[in-house]
C-alpha cells in the first residue's frame, strides 16, 4: 500500500484540495485500492475545521465533495506516510523542523516538482485572495497530482 500526504500551512486550502484531487484520481482510475492519500498542516491553527470555502467551491464544481478536517502534521507522519508532499518551499522547511529526527529525503518532495515544467515553485497559497486565486490553485493542483500518479504507478507497478 502507498500512502501520500498532502502538506500546507493551515490545512484547509492547498492540501485538502490536492487530497481531494488526487483520491478523485484514485476512484477513476480504480487504484484506491493500492494507493491511499491524507493532508495535514504545519501549524495547527485551523485544527478540526472543514476547508476553507472556496477549496470546497472550487472542489464542487469540478465535482469533488471535500470532508476533510484539518489537522497538524506530526513527526509520527514520517512513519505513516511513504511520501509527503509540500505545496512550498516553507512547508518543506517546516516539516523538516517538525520531523527532525525521523526526516528522511527521499520522502520529501514539493508539490511542484510534478508540474509539467518540473518547475520546483510553491503553490502559492491563495488563501485571502479572491476565488479566481483558488481556481489557479485547482489548475496547478490538478496538473500536479496527475502527474504525481503517473509517478506513482510507474515507481510501484
Amino acid at each position: 500500500m502507498v500512502k501520500v500526504l498532502f502538506v500546507c500551512l493551515g490545512n484547509i486550502c492547498r492540501s485538502p484540495l490536492a487530497e481531494g484531487i488526487f483520491n478523485q484520481f484514485l476512484d477513476t482510475k480504480n487504484l484506491n485500492k493500492n494507493i491511499i492519500c491524507d493532508s495535514a498542516g504545519t501549524s495547527d491553527y485551523h485544527a478540526g475545521e472543514l476547508p476553507h470555502n472556496d477549496s470546497m467551491r472550487v472542489a464542487s464544481e469540478n465535482g469533488i465533495t471535500l470532508t476533510h478536517r484539518s489537522r497538524p502534521f506530526v513527526k509520527e507522519d514520517f512513519e505513516r506516510f511513504g511520501y509527503i508532499i509540500g505545496m512550498d518551499s516553507s512547508n518543506i522547511s517546516n516539516i523538516k523542523k517538525i520531523g527532525m529526527e525521523s526526516f528522511i529525503p527521499s520522502k520529501l518532495l514539493l508539490m511542484r516538482a510534478f508540474d509539467n515544467q518540473k518547475s520546483n515553485r510553491d503553490v502559492d497559497d491563495p488563501w485571502g485572495y479572491s476565488f479566481r486565486k483558488f481556481e489557479e490553485c485547482y489548475k496547478i493542483l490538478h496538473e500536479c497530482c496527475d502527474n504525481f500518479l503517473n509517478y506513482l504507478v510507474k515507481e510501484h507497478n
